[in-house]
């Protein structure tokens, strides 16, 4: 008989995810209903911007990316997100900023925030408190306070779904609760399926993280999955402590796939794991399935994660929910509890010592 899957004993599983990084998996239909509720009593006074800017970087940020992703074909006016200490230079008045800081702490938001005040531009600030959230409330800047207490890449629905509700109240897009809605629906299923109740026979979260356990997994994403595969790959990398990276259609088709032609050896490393959409462009399927075939000759281990969903926003989340799972599966499959972030941990302590964040506190404070 088979050895049974450490995936199957709720016992080892609770062993191994000492904080229970698998009930935010579990609970994320509620947590997405949740950030949306909270979103709907801010009150913006904003004039329809000329460009919108998320300032914010590793789980703060990833929410601006797939809003850059889901708005592309919505809006026109141009998203931006801005993982650096100041905001590119066409910044002005007419720009709305989301500064998105978790922790309300992050060095290089705070710095981003300062630069968005000193160009005058609109601001939605959202934290859980922090440095962020007693300048917002000292300088009279719109703020959203979300749940404490969470592991920053655990807090995704808090640090995305406000920013949809907000644009649809400044008019930019419309019938966000429909879509909302039936993003809450599909991740109950998503949830339901992969939860850790279900064995690994027929859970496919734990079925996919068992396959490419040993790899390097590489995610491939097209359109508004570009960031949702960037988003799979991060977890691989925060929750499994394991090496992951992360592409997109078609532009991989121009570079990557070139390193798979002659991989040999090196192909033993790596998994592939393919993004998939019923209602992908015929012009992207061709190339995921040209692709596959050529990577079939690599020998290398291929898989895909089907979206779930009707609306553009429910078929992103319902991949992220599953690539969270997955992840999560994975830290459980290696050993390895998957909310401390050790690394993260020892190089903020070591920059401290530069001083840069206590400058940039002190010229906010001058601005009260």
């Amino acid at each position: 008989m088979p050895k049974p899957s450490v995936l199957d004993s709720l016992e080892e599983i609770k062993k191994i995810d000492r904080s229970n990084m698998l009930s935010f998996c579990t609970e994320a239909p509620k947590h997405y209903s949740e950030a949306a509720r909270l979103a709907e009593h801010v009150r913006v006074g904003f004039s329809k911007p000329g460009t919108i800017i998320i300032a914010g970087m590793g789980g703060s940020a990833i929410g601006g990316e797939l809003l850059k992703d889901w708005t592309r074909d919505r809006i026109n006016v141009p998203v931006e997100v801005c993982r650096e200490y100041s905001l590119p230079a066409y910044a002005n008045e007419q720009s709305l900023v989301f500064v998105s800081s978790y922790s309300g702490e992050t060095e290089e938001t705070l710095s981003a925030l300062l630069d968005a005040l000193r160009r005058k531009c609109m601001i939605a600030c959202i934290s859980s408190g922090g440095k962020l959230e007693d300048f917002a409330e000292k300088l009279g800047i719109v703020h959203l306070r979300v749940p404490a207490g969470m592991a920053p890449r655990a807090t995704l629905p808090y640090m995305f779904m406000p920013m949809p509700v907000i644009l649809q109240k400044l008019g930019l897009i419309s019938r966000v609760e429909n879509e909302i809605s039936e993003t809450v629906k599909t991740l109950k299923r998503v949830s339901a399926e992969n939860s850790p109740e279900k064995k690994a026979a027929s859970n496919f979260s734990k079925t996919l993280a068992s396959s490419i356990h040993g790899t390097v997994p590489a995610i491939y994403g097209f359109g508004i999955f570009r960031a949702v595969a960037q988003r799979f790959k991060t977890q691989v990398n925060e929750n499994s402590k394991n090496p992951a990276k992360w592409e997109y259609f078609p532009e991989l088709n121009h570079n990557e796939i070139v390193g798979w032609e002659a991989a040999k050896t090196f192909a033993k490393w790596f998994s592939v794991i393919f993004i998939r959409d019923v209602h992908e462009p015929v012009e992207i399927r061709q190339r995921i399935e040209i692709t596959k075939e050529i990577m079939c000759r690599e020998k290398l281990r291929l898989f895909e994660v089907q979206a779930i969903g009707k609306s553009s926003l429910a078929r992103m989340a319902s991949v992220i929910c599953t690539g969270d799972f997955t992840s999560v599966y994975l830290a459980v499959l290696r050993g390895i509890d998957p909310t401390p972030v050790k690394t993260i941990t020892f190089l903020k302590e070591r920059l401290k010592r530069s001083g840069v964040k206590e400058r940039t506190i002190r010229e906010l404070q001058k601005l009260v």
